[in-house]
């Protein structure tokens, strides 16, 4: 252990230890709800996850209730949170851990990382939360701490992950280190670094450098998609909807059929919703013909999972209330 290493060490469990934020998944190290935090967490901000954190165990208490739930069930609770592949994964794992471990969360690295949609990183982060394990995490938050610490901004995946685990070594609790290196990425050493504030600027061989090379983000290439949204829509039936293919966007999830356009219609778009890669341009046509194939009249949207973007565009038209309860259907 070199000085320096000690002496940052020393210096950000100190912070931690006054400055750290109070979150409900930081009061516990009891294996499900941490697992379920990871997992919203994963490009999800704090203050949109912490309500519906709180709410999903009023639905899901315990891994039993998540594994015998429709997976119609689990995405709707995880309605608005986006990257919905992570409540199908977050189902398949409970029913894995139910039949494999007797509904027992696993308590060893491997298995943990063998469950469906839990990571390195997510696995380092339960093992050291739950069961004092010395599994670094490498989130995109210590991913840039570690590149200033060492100058490093190009560093590999795999040297971050040899920094991430000779710091853990060093550090006397796993946990309250791993839950240290987040918090200060996710508060002092954002994108826009606050060095001045750092606990550990005296130990990190770029503190107050501003240089182009330190903003570790890559500019994303954003796809412009145009689709057709088709509103069969019957005053005593509802609203026709079709579950969406699991392998795409809004996976799994219900919707009105759509279809995609090859190019921008003239008209302007009823709503545009953005991805992380793509902006989804929504243009609204109401049908009259009976609708055809797999699909089924929703009268209530309560039992039914919707995308985000097709709420806000249904919205748009009237056609369902603040509580998400379908409206309108007369006049149309």
């Amino acid at each position: 252990m070199t000085n320096s290493s000690s002496a940052r060490c020393k210096s950000l469990l100190g912070w931690y230890r006054r400055h750290a934020r109070i979150l409900p998944w930081r009061e516990t190290c009891e294996p499900y709800p941490i697992w379920i935090s990871e997992i919203m967490l994963q490009q999800t901000q704090v203050q949109t996850v912490l309500p519906r954190y709180r709410q999903w165990f009023d639905i899901f208490p315990d891994i039993a209730s998540l594994a015998n739930a429709s997976v119609d069930t689990v995405l709707k609770c995880w309605q608005g949170l986006g990257y919905y592949r992570r409540a199908r994964l977050l189902h398949q794992a409970a029913r894995h851990i139910m039949q494999q471990h007797q509904g027992h969360f696993p308590q060893q690295f491997d298995q943990i990382l063998a469950l469906p949609g839990i990571g390195k990183s997510t696995a380092g982060a339960i093992a050291s939360f739950c069961f004092a394990a010395r599994t670094p995490v490498l989130d995109g938050n210590v991913k840039r701490v570690l590149r200033r610490w060492h100058a490093l901004p190009d560093a590999s995946e795999r040297m971050l992950w040899q920094q991430a685990q000779a710091a853990i070594d060093i550090s006397p609790d796993p946990a309250i280190w791993n839950q240290a290196m987040m918090e200060l990425g996710a508060t002092r050493c954002g994108r826009t670094p606050d060095c001045a504030a750092c606990p550990v600027r005296r130990h990190c061989a770029s503190a107050f450098q501003q240089a182009p090379a330190w903003n570790t983000s890559r500019k994303t290439t954003i796809q412009h998609v145009h689709w057709q949204v088709h509103l069969h829509l019957h005053p005593e039936r509802g609203i026709w909807l079709v579950r969406r293919e699991e392998n795409g966007i809004w996976g799994g999830l219900w919707a009105p059929p759509i279809t995609e356009l090859p190019r921008a219609p003239a008209q302007s778009p009823c709503h545009i919703h953005p991805l992380t890669h793509r902006r989804l341009h929504l243009y609204a046509l109401h049908r009259h013909e009976t609708p055809s194939g797999n699909g089924q009249w929703c009268r209530h949207l309560t039992t039914h999972a919707l995308p985000t973007g097709i709420l806000r565009l249904l919205r748009k038209h009237r056609l369902i209330d603040a509580e998400h309860r379908l409206c309108g259907l007369d006049e149309q």
